[in-house]
């Protein structure tokens, strides 16, 4: 009868465990999925981008002239009032600005491509939790493409996604950075360190005149922050 029991109990630990491996098979599979999915649909994103271009948004100025009527006087001194046909004429002046694309949502600052660690990402123009949940960030600095400085961030879940691989570039690397503008520029690392998770010291420093951009992510144990430096070419 103790045997009998006991064999139930080891028989009902036993299914217990199946079924947690096959919830967890089943959960890691849907992450490896969604992980795919989520890469693959930033990658067409930045192709698309670069292939059409930023959204054009066109403003039309309209200038109007008119000719009032004219009075003159004769030698007679009778006053003579020659009348004209008042005339409207209308110039219409076109510009166009650039307007931001929407990537899930949210407003992008433009795309970042590494071939060294085939990374395709949007940099989303606000940073927030979601939107860290979403792509990469711009968090700080002249803007992108711009004289200065630009930090941008990026989630490292260690599953590739992001900057998950960041840790794989080396100095001379190169990073493609291309704006709302349509502007595409050339970036090369030449150096890269690990700091404290609040340090800010790298924000605003002299870049020579040139652009240049910092990217920030989590070390893989989350204890500090790695960071990648870059100047455009």
């Amino acid at each position: 009868m103790f045997e009998s029991k006991y064999n139930k109990l080891l028989t009902g630990i036993l299914i217990f465990i199946v079924i947690a491996i096959i919830g967890l098979l089943i959960f890691l599979g849907i992450q490896y999925w969604s992980s795919i999915n989520n890469t693959q649909e930033a990658e067409d994103f930045v192709d698309n981008y670069n292939k059409d271009g930023a959204f054009v948004a066109t403003v039309e100025e309209n200038n109007e002239e008119n000719n009032e009527p004219v009075e003159e006087n004769g030698e007679d001194n009778s006053k003579i009032e020659m009348n004209t046909n008042t005339t409207n004429t209308q110039t219409t002046k076109t510009t166009t600005k650039p307007k931001k694309k929407e990537y899930n949502g949210f407003l992008v600052d433009g795309t970042m491509e590494i071939p060294k660690i085939n990374l395709k990402y949007p940099v989303l123009s606000t940073n927030g939790t979601k939107q860290l949940d979403t792509a990469l960030v711009f968090l700080y600095g002249a803007g992108l493409n711009h004289v200065g400085n630009s930090v941008i961030v990026g989630h490292n879940y260690k599953n590739g996604q992001f900057f998950s691989n960041l840790k794989k570039v080396s100095n001379g690397d190169k990073i493609y950075i291309t704006d709302y503008e349509g502007v595409k520029k050339t970036y090369t690392i030449y150096h890269h360190f690990i700091t404290s998770p609040d340090d800010t010291s790298f924000y605003q420093r002299d870049t020579n005149g040139k652009a240049e951009i910092s990217l920030s992510t989590c070390t893989d144990d989350s204890s500090g922050r790695l960071i990648v430096l870059a100047k455009e070419d």
